[in-house]
């Protein structure tokens, strides 16, 4: 007789709509998603503040009039804390060339993101002094408007301040797509 673990039962067992978290998850891995790298200034720590990020996918454009995005962020993880105490931000929209960037502002059990920051080219931005990714394809600059739980994330809806597409030819975006970091071609 197989013995499954508590992880791999909660994994299985459907929810009360009928599908399971594997199912679920195997179909959202079809949907192709641009990369951004979210950022803020956490002045609260150390005595010059602190430069904090996450790589996310779950960012979207909301509305035109007011300019307002949308950013998935899991809760209880550190840009949730920053976030709920932060109201400003910036995203930067990665490009292809910028995977391991994606990649090491991901990567769960990571170092400091100062170290991370350390190696990364960025800038501040004037509005809200969150770190702007130089080369990215478009960075944005955020103040949240509305926080809103929604399950295991808060869903943090942002007035757009600044938006600059910085001009250095056209490279292509990073996507995320089933459970891998790729390029549009």
């Amino acid at each position: 007789m197989h013995e499954q673990t508590s992880e791999q039962t909660a994994a299985t067992i459907p929810h009360a709509e009928g599908v399971s978290e594997d199912e679920f998850k195997a179909a959202m891995a079809r949907l192709a998603a641009g990369v951004v790298l979210v950022t803020a200034h956490d002045p609260d720590e150390g005595p010059h503040g602190e430069d904090v990020g996450m790589t996310a996918t779950a960012f979207l454009s909301v509305s035109l009039e007011p300019p307002l995005v949308m950013v998935s962020v899991r809760d209880g993880s550190r840009m949730d804390e920053v976030l709920s105490r932060q109201s400003l931000w910036g995203a930067s929209l990665l490009t292809e060339a910028q995977r391991r960037t994606a990649g090491r502002f991901a990567m769960k059990g990571r170092l400091s993101d100062r170290l991370l920051f350390q190696d990364l080219p960025h800038d501040h931005g004037a509005a809200t002094g969150a770190p702007l990714v130089r080369d990215a394809l478009a960075v944005l600059e955020c103040r949240t408007e509305q926080r809103v739980p929604a399950g295991d994330h808060t869903l943090v809806i942002a007035r757009v301040l600044s938006a600059q597409v910085p001009h250095h030819g056209d490279p292509g975006p990073l996507l995320y797509f089933r459970g891998r970091y790729r390029a549009l071609s």
